[in-house]
């Protein structure tokens, strides 16, 4: 927080703008210091400054500085984004959260599978006259929508042939219309 007591030539940005002298106890001073004029001239166009004026001084000295602060980011928003403003950020942001939510929800989702996959893999052992490691026999995986699958020995983990996350575009072995 600067005052203009600190700068004896130099007038508050607020009484800069209005072009009026800024006497000593200027409720602008301490909050619109005169190396931001931009930030009044933006508090100025979408409140007023009488509007600033009377908020200012209904509240108590130490509400101001946040109150003043938050007008300017509300100002600056209302600038750059007309009809929504802050709410229009917020919105933006929140849609962001909700995107990188869904994410992290399905980045655990394939840990999971994953994990499970090496759980029965290592359940699992192959039978003893297998010849190196490659038999006819098949393992048992979970599937993505319950119930599980069969994967050939030679197949390597994780094969999610019908994942709806796969990226690779495998598309549901029923053709979406039943549930194992």
């Amino acid at each position: 927080m600067s005052s203009s007591s600190s700068n004896y030539n130099s007038p508050c940005a607020a009484c800069k703008f209005l072009r009026r002298k800024c006497m000593p106890g200027c409720i602008f001073a301490p909050y619109f210091p005169p190396e931001e004029p931009h930030k009044f001239a933006n508090v100025h166009k979408i409140f007023g400054a009488s509007n600033v004026t009377k908020l200012l001084n209904e509240l108590l000295p130490h509400q101001r500085e946040d109150a003043v602060n938050s007008l300017a980011y509300e100002a600056e928003a209302r600038i750059r984004d007309p009809v929504y403003g802050c709410v229009g950020a917020i919105s933006f942001l929140q849609r962001q959260v909700d995107r990188l939510q869904k994410e992290l929800d399905s980045a655990n989702a394939d840990l999971v599978r994953y994990a499970t996959c090496n759980d029965i893999q290592t359940a699992a052992p192959l039978p003893a006259n297998s010849s190196q490691g490659v038999s006819n026999s098949v393992h048992m995986i979970m599937a993505p929508r319950g119930g599980y699958y069969q994967t050939p020995n030679n197949i390597p983990y994780p094969y999610l042939p019908w994942s709806d996350n796969n990226p690779s575009g495998g598309g549901d072995i029923n053709g979406g219309g039943g549930n194992l």
